[in-house]
């Protein structure tokens, strides 16, 4: 059973800093994508940053210059650094990843169970 499990999560002020982890267990699989989306309250869920398997990033135009996505696939690990955040950032972050397993071959989405960013202005 594939698990994506996140860490680093937080209150921060306006203008700080954050890590956010995820590691994925439960292989053998092989990941595709991985990155981060997030929710604010009374909002859809929106993509944050995600990372392919070749090292194409994709950013969301709100937090681009500001954040920055990166993979460890050696770990099966995605971070997401977050500089000079700011009170919109706020948010439940949820790690995604597409992976392909290795038992059948086929692609299924996985998510995580999302960890709280508050910024505070």
């Amino acid at each position: 059973q594939v698990q994506l499990v996140e860490s680093g999560g937080g209150l921060v002020q306006t203008g700080g800093s954050l890590r956010l982890s995820c590691v994925a267990s439960g292989g053998p699989f092989s990941i595709n994508v991985m990155g981060w989306y997030r929710q604010a309250p009374g909002k859809q869920r929106e993509v944050v940053a995600v990372m392919s398997s070749g090292s194409t990033t994709n950013y969301s135009d709100s937090v681009k210059g500001r954040f920055t996505v990166s993979r460890d696939n050696a770990k099966n690990t995605v971070y997401l650094q977050m500089n000079a955040l700011k009170p919109e950032d706020t948010a439940v972050y949820y790690c995604y990843a597409r992976i392909r397993l290795l038992s059948n071959w086929r692609l299924y989405n996985y998510w995580g169970q999302g960890t709280q960013v508050t910024v505070s202005s």
